[in-house]
């Protein structure tokens, strides 16, 4: 049995186990104004003269951009590997521009080492939603509404975007049994599914949390969320050094990264950032890495250190959480973070200092930590 793809670019899906959760679909939201992104947006006043003008021009730019990177990856990214490997800073500064819309989902799958993986698995996709069955299913049904309730795509209840993003999590609870599901994961494959079918989905998320081309992040949602400790410490030190009085602020207030930056790295700034932001912060994070994360997180911190460091505990939690509009601008933070000075020095050591402080950690005290940074995911994304 098979099913239209969600997007409705006509290819055949496998249908699911989620089908039979829903004998019938969930009622059709009223039609809303969208953005280009397919999220909620305002009715806006018609355009002046000067702003036709000002988007012409940027449409003519896009068109430009989009020659050159049709000409860099070729028909269905045949040139990809190639053109890589003979102009790797020409490719950089491309992807650091951002991606062309229209080829995202290609270049993500190219990036990410995805594309390799779905062609040495025919199938297994299919088999792992029809035939399987998960002990996650219930806590995938029930997180699902919360995933980016604002887009279009996935307001119907138990609509098509719906039922593609189970059919992604339940399938990869069952691949990596040892990870399963947990909430955070949503927000990626979600993502991921706005730019690409299913399968291709779920084996971009196959290639995240198992490393295919960069380390693996399926230590970020294991149990005890071994590698979100790692780099919250991590984080932690690179505010001390990189923004000294915003470290120092911190540690009067007995603020710490757990209270603000969990999600950063669970979801990669999917989970609450602008759409316009996250899309612009992927496109450097599947090729480049973590580290765009980490860069992201100081520039976000020095660009506002000056407000931060005047806050009291109670507003200084709510900043954390509740940038300025003006500091989430792609054009604005993008940049800073570019600057930020994050190398496998800085990384190593504070990696070595984490691990020397797990080792004079009693066993109960380090079941403590776990707890405390568990919980502080947890509340995040209620």
């Amino acid at each position: 049995m098979t099913m239209e793809s969600p997007r409705g670019d006509g290819e055949k899906r496998p249908s699911s186990e989620g089908d039979e959760l829903d004998s019938k679909l969930g009622s059709v939201p009223p039609l809303r104004p969208v953005d280009r992104f397919g999220l909620k947006s305002s009715p806006t006043s018609p355009a002046s003269a000067s702003t036709k003008g000002r988007v012409q021009s940027e449409r003519e730019r896009e068109e430009g951009r989009l020659r050159k990177w049709r000409k860099m990856i070729g028909v269905g990214g045949a040139d990809w590997k190639h053109y890589v490997r003979r102009n790797p800073q020409v490719v950089k500064r491309r992807i650091r521009k951002g991606v062309p819309d229209c080829l995202r989902g290609l270049v993500w799958q190219l990036t990410s080492g995805s594309r390799d993986l779905l062609l040495m698995n025919q199938g297994v996709y299919e088999q792992l939603v029809l035939y399987e069955t998960s002990a996650a299913e219930l806590d995938i049904i029930r997180d699902i509404s919360r995933t980016f309730p604002s887009h279009v795509f996935f307001q119907q209840r138990h609509g098509p975007g719906q039922r593609a993003l189970y059919n992604i999590l339940k399938a990869y609870s069952v691949y990596d049994r040892d990870v399963g599901y947990v909430q955070g994961m949503g927000f990626l494959a979600g993502l991921l599914l706005l730019y690409m079918s299913e399968e291709d989905a779920f084996w971009l998320l196959v290639a995240l949390l198992k490393g295919a081309v960069h380390a693996p992040m399926e230590g970020l949602y294991l149990v005890g969320l071994p590698l979100v400790q790692q780099y919250l410490f991590q984080f932690e030190r690179l505010v001390k050094e990189l923004v000294p009085k915003v470290g120092a602020h911190f540690e009067e207030e007995m603020i710490n990264p757990s209270m603000y930056a969990s999600q950063w790295f669970i979801t990669v700034f999917s989970y609450s950032f602008p759409f316009s932001l996250a899309l612009r912060i992927w496109d450097v994070f599947l090729y480049e890495g973590v580290k765009i994360v980490f860069r992201l997180g100081i520039a976000l911190l020095q660009y506002c250190q000056d407000d931060l460091v005047k806050l009291p505990f109670e507003k200084l939690v709510h900043a954390l959480r509740n940038f300025p509009e003006e500091a989430l601008q792609p054009d604005v933070l993008l940049p800073l973070a570019y600057n930020v000075k994050v190398d496998a020095f800085h990384t190593e050591v504070s990696l070595n200092r984490y691990r020397r402080f797990l080792s004079t950690l009693s066993k109960f005290f380090l079941c403590l930590f776990h707890e405390r940074i568990y919980s502080s995911c947890s509340v995040a994304y209620c």
